[in-house]
Formats: C-alpha cells, sequence, structure tokens
C-alpha cells in the first residue's frame, strides 16, 4: 500500500490530546485531503473505538461541513492493532501476531498508503523506523498538559526530525487560553514573534517539546492503558 504517513494536531506546546485543538471546518477539510491519499488506517484500540462512537453510521446530529469527513471516515478500510478486542466490525480488520512484520506486509501491497491515526500505535510504529512521513498541524494556543508529540518524532530516527520528512501546517485562527497575543501564523521556532522575554523563553521550552529535543517527563507515555 505504500508509505505510511502520521497526522496529528498539535498545540504550541506539544499537546496533540484531540480534546485541545480547533476542530473547525476548514480542520476537517484538511483531514479529508489526507484520508483521500490513503487506501487504509491503522488504529489502536482507544483510537478506533473512539472514532466509531463518533463517526460510524448512522449518523449522530452534526453540523452539514463534517458530513465529507464523517462519510470517508465510515467508509475507510481499517486496520486495528489491539491484544483485547476480539472482533472489529466497523470495515476493520485486527492485525495479529508481530506489528513491524504485519505493517510492512501491507505496507509493500500496491496503493497509494496508509494512514495512521492515535498516539500509541504511533510511537510503536516509529520506534520500528515504519513512519515514512510526518505531518504536524500546528495549532496556535497553549495546552498545558500532554500527552506530547515530542516522545513520538523523535523516536521516529534522527532524519524524521525536521526536512522533508516532516511537514509543518500552521492553523490559521489563534484561540489561546492563555491570555497570551500570538501571532495569526506563529510557529513554535518563529520565537522573534514573541512580544516579550517571558513569551521568548515559554516558546524556546515549546519548541524544544514540539521537536523531541527536551521532552522527558510521565506526559510523553501517552495511553499508557492497556492496548
Amino acid at each position: 500500500m505504500g508509505p505510511l504517513r502520521y497526522s496529528i494536531n498539535v498545540t504550541l506546546d506539544g499537546c496533540c490530546d484531540h480534546r485541545a485543538v480547533i476542530a473547525d471546518e476548514e480542520l476537517h477539510r484538511h483531514a479529508v485531503e489526507n484520508l483521500k491519499q490513503a487506501d487504509a488506517l491503522i488504529f489502536g484500540r482507544v483510537t478506533y473505538q473512539m472514532m466509531e462512537a463518533a463517526w460510524r453510521s448512522p449518523a449522530l446530529p452534526r453540523p452539514d461541513w463534517m458530513e465529507p469527513f464523517a462519510h470517508t471516515t465510515d467508509a475507510a478500510r481499517k486496520y486495528v492493532v489491539s491484544t483485547t478486542l476480539k472482533h472489529v466490525d466497523w470495515n476493520a480488520q485486527l492485525l495479529r501476531g508481530d506489528l513491524a512484520t504485519a505493517v510492512q506486509q501491507l505496507k509493500q501491497e500496491p496503493g497509494r498508503g496508509l494512514l495512521v491515526g492515535g498516539v500509541k500505535v504511533a510511537l510503536a510504529l516509529a520506534e520500528l523506523g515504519l513512519v515514512d512521513e510526518y505531518e504536524l498541524v500546528i495549532h496556535p494556543r497553549l495546552a498545558g498538559h500532554g500527552p506530547r508529540i515530542g516522545g513520538i518524532v523523535a523516536r521516529g530516527g534522527r532524519r524524521h526530525r525536521a526536512g522533508p520528512g516532516t511537514r509543518t501546517v500552521p492553523r490559521a485562527r489563534p484561540r489561546p487560553r492563555t491570555g497570551h497575543r500570538l501571532n495569526r501564523y506563529m510557529l513554535v521556532d518563529q520565537q522573534s514573534q514573541c512580544a516579550t522575554r517571558q513569551q521568548r523563553m515559554l516558546a524556546d521550552r515549546q519548541s524544544q517539546c514540539v521537536t523531541g529535543q527536551q521532552c522527558t517527563g510521565p506526559e510523553n507515555n501517552p495511553e499508557n492503558n492497556r492496548a
């Protein structure tokens, strides 16, 4: 199926909790573009069950602009990595046995590629060196908590920390929770745009966390529950 891609929404301080980002129409359109480039999705148990509850037909009441994402997600082929689930039926199949072997076999099949979602499985695939492309969708806001993306990108290998293997997509509408005024297209490595010394120091710490330089806290081990 070709390359394995990982796209994740990230706040300025590296948080990749889906509840901490701006899930608006623009973000859903971008997600649909990514889904259309993949032949199948790879989820862990937690992400699979969360996505199934939210997007499986029949639909829950939702805005019309969510429908393209809902229909594309509902119809997509899915592979689920879990040691506890015995059965999946949302156009899905359990990946059994060795994870590296199973995913390598999928990648060798012809097609457009695979898209992995969530955190725990992405971390495992990064450790195995199987993620070919990272996309960080940067949201100009501060979460103040984890889980954080730094550990995932850093474990993907040196060549994935920056450069052509990692793509950043800035979000356009900042809604920071802390009261700081942030530039419309501020990325974490653009420290010169911070208005005060305190903000410059904060942006430096955020940059280190997002690039995986100094993320050693317990929050960098998300989804510590069983798969």
